[in-house]
């Protein structure tokens, strides 16, 4: 299982995303999930099984196949509970 982290141009806010969706997946018991990130530029369906994507974005990623749209990146609260449930519909939990 794949997830990624896009965001619009650069690295930077995606990265982050990647490194709290690594957290986030540690802090719930989920292993065998690779994350990575990307700018909608360089981001491909072929890349990961779900992509998750800021509120901003959601349009212009709709070509990606299966996003997560996160109303703010920053907001750990939102992207546990967004990693979870997309975990659940997968059955890692």
């Amino acid at each position: 299982m794949k997830f990624a982290a896009v965001c619009g141009s650069g690295l930077g806010s995606s990265f982050m995303v990647e490194m709290n969706i690594n957290s986030v997946l540690s802090d719930l018991g989920v292993s065998g999930v690779e994350v990575a990130h990307y700018d909608l530029g360089s981001a491909a369906p072929e890349l990961a099984d779900v992509f998750f994507v800021e509120r901003d974005l959601a349009d212009s990623a709709q070509h990606l196949g299966e996003i997560v749209v996160l109303e703010s990146i920053i907001d750990l609260d939102e992207l546990k509970e967004k990693v979870a449930e997309t975990c659940r519909q997968k059955g890692l939990l």
